[in-house]
């Protein structure tokens, strides 16, 4: 498992600080190509730089916890993961259903984060039965 797990935070990190530095340097690109928003106010695209952000602080803290053993951090950190790959799943569908905003790669953002949540969901399964954490 610690092979698997060990994949599945270096592809977080990968995609994650990708995209946040694609958010903080040109956060107009990443909502053209989600969203198809042509163009953003500079209230949305400062938004978009401080998820930029986020996701860069994401995918460098997933590439320092990639060799890490079971731990309690490492649990807080894939959980948030799952919320996080969850809630972006249900955000952007909720985007083109209801806000009626999709661009070229909406649906396989969904698609991505979607597996990303079932494939995380599946490690945190096989945390709980792989050792139990007590009292670190």
């Amino acid at each position: 498992m610690d092979a698997t797990r060990k994949l599945f935070l270096v592809v977080i990190a990968a995609i994650e600080a990708a995209t946040g530095l694609g958010l903080l340097l040109q956060p107009s690109v990443p909502f053209v190509l989600l969203l198809g928003l042509e163009s953003a106010t500079v209230e949305a695209i400062f938004v978009g730089r401080i998820a930029g952000a986020a996701l860069l602080a994401i995918g460098v803290a997933s590439w320092i916890a990639r060799n890490d053993k079971v731990s309690h951090a490492l649990l807080g950190l894939l959980v948030g993961i799952l919320i996080y790959n969850t809630a972006v799943s249900i955000l952007l569908v909720y985007a083109a259903a209801v806000l009626k905003m999709t661009g070229v790669l909406l649906w396989p953002t969904v698609a991505l984060h979607a597996l990303m949540a079932v494939w995380g969901g599946l490690l945190l399964r096989g945390i709980s039965t792989e050792t139990p954490l007590g009292d670190r």
